[in-house]
């Protein structure tokens, strides 16, 4: 996987990731990458998926005011964050073994009554960017 991300994404994998190297690997063009290692059709479809909730969810956490700054982001998140785990625990079930980082949960169940009193994920989680990555 190094190599092919190194080849394809001229990424440069470190054992301590960084948060720029963070950004950069969660990305569509990134699990596109990926999905070409992987054999079975059925897991690339779910990782595609995975990273375009992802991607979906990831503006409202980053959001200072997300019901100012994306209100239609935030209206569908919880239906994504609810698909999310679900991906999550059925077709990663293996690596997860129906549990989620704290962090993960915190992002995923919270964020509606978080944004109900206009804060921050980052704020309420006091992980400062932890949380936002």
């Amino acid at each position: 996987l190094d190599k092919h991300l190194r080849k394809k994404m001229n990424l440069k994998p470190i054992m301590r990731m960084n948060g720029n190297f963070a950004r950069k690997l969660m990305s569509k063009e990134t699990v596109e990458a990926i999905c070409e290692l992987i054999h079975s059709e059925e897991r690339q479809v779910a990782l595609k998926e995975l990273m375009d909730l992802y991607l979906k969810m990831k503006p409202v956490w980053r959001s200072s005011c997300p019901a100012k700054e994306c209100p239609e982001l935030l209206c569908q998140y919880s239906y994504h964050s609810q698909r999310f785990a679900e991906l999550l625990s059925t077709k990663f079930k293996y690596r997860y073994e129906g549990k989620i980082t704290n962090y993960f949960h915190k992002t995923l169940a919270h964020v509606p009554e978080i944004i109900e009193r206009d804060g921050s994920i980052g704020a309420w989680a006091s992980e400062g960017n932890e949380s936002g990555n």
